[in-house]
C-alpha cells in the first residue's frame, strides 16, 4: 500500500524524470555472437539462459565479455557444454514468457534466468510479480525439466547511475519488494538457487556499470558469471 501511495504522489516528477532518462541514456546494443554452441571437455552439460537485456549482454561488446562468456570461460574447463541462449532487450515477464513458449521442449541441466526490471519500470506490484515469476518458472519446468533453475533477482536499481531520485529510488523500493518475496518463494525449492546482488562487495571492489548507467559492465558480469558457476558446482 505504501509503495503504491508513494508512486501515485510521485507521478508528476517520475513523469518528468523518466523523459529525461529515456532521451539522454544511450541505447547499446546486445552483445555480438554466438548464441548457441559447445564448448569445453570432461561430463557433457547443457545450459540454457533465458531473459531480458542483462542477459543478451548489453553493456559489453560481445557475449565473450556478457554473462554467457563469463559462464563458460570457468565451466569449459570442467565440462563439456552445449549452451543456449535466448534473451531479449526490453522483455518483460509476460514476453519472456510467450518467447519461451516458443522453444521446442528439450531436456536442460541448467537453466538461468534473468527477469525483472522491465516489470519495475511499468511499476508492476510485488504479489502481481511473483505470481507472473511462478508462471514463468512451471514454464521452464515443463519444457526443458532442469535439474537447477539459477534464478537472478532483481537489482538494486536506486544503485543505477542513469536513474535519479526519487525514481530511482522508486524503482530500488519495487525491486526490493520483488526480491523479497522471490527469496521466500525460492527457499521452498530444492532444484532453484538464487543470485543476490552483493553491493558490499561491487563497492569494495569499485565496480562501475556499463557507459549508459544502467547495465552490466564487463567486470560486473565476470562477477555474476562466477556466482553462477559456483552454484552449478555445488549442485550437478
Amino acid at each position: 500500500m505504501f509503495l503504491r501511495v508513494a508512486t501515485l504522489a510521485l507521478l508528476p516528477a517520475i513523469v518528468v524524470q523518466g523523459l529525461k532518462v529515456k532521451k539522454n541514456t544511450p541505447r547499446l546494443p546486445e552483445a555480438t555472437g554466438e548464441r548457441q554452441g559447445q564448448q569445453g571437455t570432461g561430463p557433457k552439460l547443457s545450459l540454457l539462459i533465458v531473459g531480458d537485456s542483462a542477459a543478451a549482454g548489453v553493456g559489453v561488446e560481445t557475449q565473450q565479455d556478457a554473462l554467457l562468456g563469463a559462464i563458460l570461460h570457468i565451466l569449459e574447463k570442467h565440462f563439456s557444454v552445449n549452451w543456449c541462449l535466448h534473451a531479449k532487450s526490453g522483455d518483460n515477464s509476460s514476453k519472456i514468457m510467450q518467447n519461451i513458449e516458443k522453444l521446442q521442449n528439450a531436456p536442460y541441466d541448467v537453466v538461468i534466468t534473468s527477469v525483472g526490471v522491465n516489470d519495475v519500470t511499468q511499476f508492476m506490484g510485488a504479489k502481481q510479480w511473483i505470481a507472473k515469476q511462478k508462471q514463468l518458472y512451471a514454464l521452464i519446468e515443463s519444457k526443458f525439466s532442469p535439474k537447477l533453475m539459477i534464478v537472478t533477482g532483481v537489482p538494486p536499481m536506486n544503485e543505477f547511475p542513469a536513474l535519479p531520485n526519487p525514481l530511482g529510488w522508486l524503482f530500488g523500493q519495487y525491486a526490493a519488494q520483488m526480491n523479497q518475496k522471490l527469496k521466500a518463494w525460492v527457499q521452498l525449492h530444492p532444484n532453484m538457487q538464487l543470485i543476490e546482488y552483493d553491493l558490499a562487495q561491487y563497492r569494495a571492489l569499485n565496480l562501475s556499470m556499463a557507459e549508459d548507467g544502467f547495465h552490466p559492465s564487463k567486470e560486473v558480469y565476470q562477477i555474476w558469471g562466477s556466482q553462477v558457476a559456483e552454484k552449478i558446482f555445488q549442485a550437478i
